[in-house]
């Protein structure tokens, strides 16, 4: 049994004091109590500022070691998510499996000492270079499973089926060959992927992604989500202007329009991005009980729009973030750069804040509430029961001294960063002491062998 004991902690009973916390041997939280003494006990980590610990929705690992390589205009004037999506093809075909263990390594554990407890992986990067498989088809979904054994984050696996390179289902090009599979292909990479995480710990998640409406042909794409049974089902939806045009040339309607026409869009559903919706779009996908995936530091780098979060979350729709191209990996940011879009698109201040919670609370809440939700993971609060996701906030943080309540996660999110994040538990393993990840070393040490063989080929 692991024992805790903090100053202050954000239960499901609002913040509580001097809070005793125990977790048992299968990492879930098995008794709270407020008011408790504080303990004379060595065994019992102390800490300041306990929170529930949100899980990271959206993650393209790889793509971590791109970071910096396109902030350079491509052959295009207009430089745009197009051109950018080319020099990524192009990155990826340096990438050996190996390559793909460490990258993922080194994003789990910046993914933890910024505050997540889980990687949920939306992973398309599946084959060699020239498109044919690896001799195990679950090569690649294997080293995303042992960089999790390493870091020891929780992980949600989700393989993606990536068939077409457009609505008129014009075979894949080169960079996304490597993606590629047919429908009998992708249910054997599905099969695969399964038997890679089975070793794993018992709070690891499997699901299912669609990669899109351009990528899965519609008579394909209801039979994919059938694979992951009552698995979390992902799919990037509505990100950019010219796919929504696309979609609507190909399949008819709007992509939000389709699919809510189409499919049976419920609580295991994440829709990613959703930066170009009507206002119709919005109040429906609300309705239905979805994630609305966000990735606001990659949807700004990429210029995808605005997510428009004052009228989802006002229709009562439920949201989390993810790190997607991995830019940047912090929470504090995502969230802060969510709330900021709002008020720049609106004018306005405090945004997302209601006059019960404020913008920090409700926030924060929002998207621990909606990330364990997307990730199958029964997570997000502190309430017994619950997995022990959680993080500890430095309590001596300057910026945090006299702070309590709310005050505590405004000052996080709007002046902070992730500097404050001390400790971390994912599903009860304490895989953050102090500010770093308990193998931080090691870890780095291999990315750095990756950086530099690749850095000839960038």
């Amino acid at each position: 049994m692991t024992v805790l004991w903090a100053n202050q902690a954000l239960t499901t009973n609002g913040w509580e004091n001097n809070v005793r916390l125990e977790v048992d041997e299968t990492g879930r939280i098995s008794s709270i109590q407020a008011d408790s003494p504080s303990p004379n006990d060595a065994n019992v980590t102390r800490t300041g500022i306990l929170l529930p610990a949100v899980a990271n929705l959206h993650s393209h690992a790889f793509q971590r070691s791109m970071a910096g390589l396109t902030e350079k205009r491509g052959p295009d004037p207009r430089d745009t998510f197009w051109t950018w999506r080319q020099l990524m093809f192009r990155f990826l075909d340096q990438l050996t499996p190996d390559h793909v263990q460490a990258i993922a390594s080194f994003v789990q554990m910046e993914m933890l000492e910024a505050g997540y407890a889980n990687n949920t992986e939306f992973h398309y990067l599946h084959h060699q270079p020239s498109g044919a498989p690896y001799d195990n088809i679950g090569e690649m979904a294997e080293r995303i499973a042992a960089a999790a054994e390493i870091t020891g984050i929780g992980l949600t696996l989700l393989p993606v089926h990536y068939q077409f390179g457009g609505c008129d289902k014009r075979a894949l090009g080169a960079g996304q060959i490597r993606f590629g599979n047919d429908p009998e292909q992708f249910a054997k990479l599905y099969d695969a992927s399964v038997k890679a995480v089975s070793h794993l710990p018992s709070d690891t998640r499997m699901g299912v992604a669609p990669h899109s409406l351009r990528a899965v042909g519609r008579e394909d794409l209801l039979a994919t989500t059938k694979l992951s049974k009552d698995g979390p089902i992902h799919m990037h939806l509505a990100e950019q202007v010219a796919e929504v045009d696309e979609v609507h040339e190909f399949w008819g309607k709007r992509p939000v329009e389709w699919l809510l026409e189409n499919a049976q869009v419920d609580e295991n559903w994440c829709l990613i991005h959703c930066t170009q919706m009507l206002e119709h779009e919005t109040l429906g996908l609300a309705k239905t009980g979805a994630v609305a995936g966000l990735c606001p530091i990659t949807e700004s780098s990429l210029g995808d729009g605005i997510f428009d979060g004052v009228r989802y979350l006002g229709a009562d729709g439920t949201i989390g973030i993810g790190s997607d191209s991995n830019i940047r990996i912090s929470l504090s940011e995502e969230l802060r750069t969510l709330d900021y879009s709002q008020r720049l698109r609106d004018k306005s201040r405090a945004a997302l804040a209601t006059p019960e919670q404020s913008t920090g609370r409700r926030l924060y809440e929002a998207v621990a509430k909606g990330g364990a939700q997307a990730a199958g993971r029964h997570s997000g609060k502190i309430e017994v029961g619950a997995l022990a996701d959680l993080i500890a906030l430095d309590g001596d943080a300057v910026d945090l001294i006299g702070r309590t309540g709310d005050t505590i996660l405004d000052t996080y999110i709007f002046a902070g960063d992730d500097r404050m994040v001390r400790d971390v538990w994912s599903a009860g393993r304490h895989v953050v002491t102090n500010g770093r990840h308990i193998n931080h070393d090691a870890i780095t040490t291999e990315y750095r062998k990756v950086m530099e063989q690749l850095k000839a080929s960038v």
